[in-house]
């Protein structure tokens, strides 16, 4: 064989490699933005499933608090709803809106928890103390789940976007994907009134 045709063969089969690689890194790290979000969305399925055994307990003891309970079932029913799929996580506007029906129910659990400081009564029942501290190490599980997603999904996007991956990723259609954005409302500090 001639010395310019092992050459070709040689600098053909490194591009391949390279090619493969960087497929199978980006192959991986779409992996694991997905496996960070089954994280947050696990986190958001425990909530969703104490959600009513908090409202049960309370509505047992703030019948006159039946707003507020009614605002958090119904921001429960909108978050259960909707169902989070890979078109979701590529679509701003889709994961706008998942993001906001999160957020209501924020707002919501945050008003309930107001309710109980301003009853002592609620707090002093047992069962609704190891609700509430349960709701709260949801809502730190979901704060982690949600870091860890924004990291994963950052790690990716850089990876996508860089050189020589961002090749392979246009040839392949992979797209960076959207993170979590704080709430416009986010940005002011909630109002509790106990009038």
């Amino acid at each position: 064989m001639k010395k310019s045709t092992i050459i070709i063969i040689v600098v053909v089969a490194l591009l391949a490699i390279w090619g493969v690689s960087g497929y199978n890194g980006l192959v991986t790290m779409d992996e694991n933005v997905s496996g960070q979000w089954s994280n947050v969305e696990t986190q958001y399925q425990r909530r969703a499933d104490l959600v009513p055994n908090l409202v049960n307990v309370v509505k047992g003891y703030a019948k006159h608090e039946e707003q507020v309970l009614t605002e958090v079932t119904q921001a429960r029913s909108n978050v259960a709803g909707l169902k989070v799929d890979k078109e979701v996580l590529e679509d701003p506007a889709l994961f706008e809106k998942y993001q906001q029906a999160q957020s209501q129910l924020t707002g919501a659990l945050s008003r309930l928890i107001a309710v109980s400081e301003n009853y002592p009564d609620l707090k002093a029942n047992e069962q609704f103390r190891d609700l509430q501290a349960q709701l709260e190490g949801t809502e730190n599980r979901i704060a982690v789940a949600r870091n860890r997603y924004i990291t994963t999904v950052q790690d990716y996007n850089s990876y996508v976007r860089q050189f020589p991956q961002a090749m392979t990723a246009k040839v392949i259609g992979m797209k960076t994907k959207e993170n979590f954005k704080a709430d416009s409302s986010a940005q002011q500090a909630p109002t509790v009134s106990f009038n």
